[in-house]
Formats: structure tokens, C-alpha cells, sequence
């Protein structure tokens, strides 16, 4: 299995540096590159197809909310032939910026002084396609940015009676076992379902599930 090619974005050269050393001493990760800016992560992105980004928040030339919301133009992705996953570093909890990230298409966000371990962890976690925030902090993050919900989508019309429960149980931040526990279903069911889902209404990961189930006011 190959390493996760990793790529650093940062305006700060001393922390990327840092964090190049600390990323590049694990175990199946590798550091492919690093940019200084959105307008370098943006191309660096489109030419190399790292796994995962660490993407800095505030940057000159174009910050990391919009280069995330570029990363994921619906153009951009369709040309990939395996997904990219971003993960926001941010000095503040909670952060106003991030969430917006997230709604562009980000897996979540870490501290800038959150520990190595927690870093590689975060690393493998998004690259497996989940979330690197509690599902309470995802909650706190997205509540009352929705003040005018969209009408709910015809694909999620289309989902089965079994598909919605997995769905309002993934958008409360519940995991596959826990799921199953509610709906007396084996955790690989659960997961079938939640892939069915990820189809159907066109997501990416159980973090887009859960932005949809809030812009659609879909959260019990």
C-alpha cells in the first residue's frame, strides 16, 4: 500500500517546515510538497493529487477558505481519479473560517498546536474519509448557519426508509456501530448504507452528510 502523499499549506515557512519534519517521520506518509499560499495549494493540488492537504486558515494572495472552495469545484473533482482531503489549521477553536471551510468541502480542522500524534492521527483519519472534529464540535460549528434552509433535495426523496435512518444517524454525528445498535443492523450494514447514501445524494464523506443534513434543516 503506498504512503498518503501529503501537501503543506502555510504562509509561515518555519511551520512548514516543522510540520514537513514531524509528517515525514511517520509511517506511511509522505510530504509531496508545500505552498506558501492558496494560489500555489490550488496548483499544487491540480498537478500533484496529494491525498490530503493541511491547509492554513489566513494567507496572503488568497486564503484558506477560498482555495478549499476552488479545490472542490465540481469541474476540479470530476477530473481526479482518487479524492483529496483538506484539513483546516486554524489558531482558534470553533472558528468562524472554518466552518466555511467545511461547508466548501473540508474534512474538519486541527489546532496549529495540536500534538504529532494527534496530527498523524487526523492524517490517516481524513484519508479513510472521516471527519477529524467531534461530531458536538461539527454541530456547534454549523448551528445557525442556515438560517434560510434550502427545500430538501429530490435525491434525498429518493432514499430508502432504511437509508434515512442511517442518514439523520450519521448527520447526529452517531458512528456505523452506534447506528446499528438504533436500527438492530450489523456495523457493515450500517456502512453499506452509508455508501449508498454518499451515492445518491452525490457527497464525498460523512462530513458532507452531515453539512447537507444542516443546509437542508434535515437534523432531527
Amino acid at each position: 500500500m503506498r504512503d498518503i502523499r501529503v501537501l503543506l499549506v502555510d504562509d509561515q515557512e518555519l511551520f512548514r517546515e516543522g510540520v514537513r519534519v514531524i509528517v515525514d517521520a511517520q509511517d506511511g506518509m509522505t510530504v509531496v510538497a508545500t505552498a506558501g499560499d492558496g494560489v500555489e495549494a490550488v496548483r499544487a493540488v491540480d498537478e500533484l493529487a496529494p491525498d490530503v492537504v493541511l491547509m492554513d486558515i489566513r494567507m496572503p494572495e488568497m486564503d484558506g477558505v477560498e482555495a478549499t472552495r476552488q479545490i472542490f469545484l465540481p469541474e476540479r473533482v470530476c477530473r481526479r481519479s482518487t479524492p483529496v482531503r483538506v484539513v483546516v489549521l486554524t489558531t482558534f477553536n470553533l472558528d468562524d473560517r472554518a466552518a466555511t471551510a467545511i461547508r466548501y468541502g473540508a474534512s474538519g480542522f486541527l489546532l496549529k498546536d495540536t500534538t504529532p500524534i494527534l496530527l498523524r492521527d487526523a492524517i490517516r483519519t481524513v484519508h479513510a474519509g472521516n471527519a477529524v472534529l467531534a461530531p458536538a464540535d461539527l454541530a456547534s460549528l454549523l448551528e445557525g448557519r442556515f438560517v434560510d434552509p434550502t427545500p430538501t433535495p429530490a435525491a434525498y426523496l429518493g432514499l430508502t426508509e432504511r437509508e434515512r435512518e442511517v442518514f439523520a444517524g450519521v448527520a447526529r454525528g452517531l458512528s456505523n456501530a452506534e447506528i446499528g445498535a438504533r436500527i438492530f443492523a450489523s456495523e457493515s450494514t450500517v456502512k453499506t448504507h452509508v455508501g449508498a447514501i454518499l451515492r445518491k445524494l452525490s457527497l464525498r464523506d460523512r462530513v458532507q452528510i452531515v453539512v447537507f443534513a444542516h443546509e437542508h434543516a434535515l437534523v432531527g
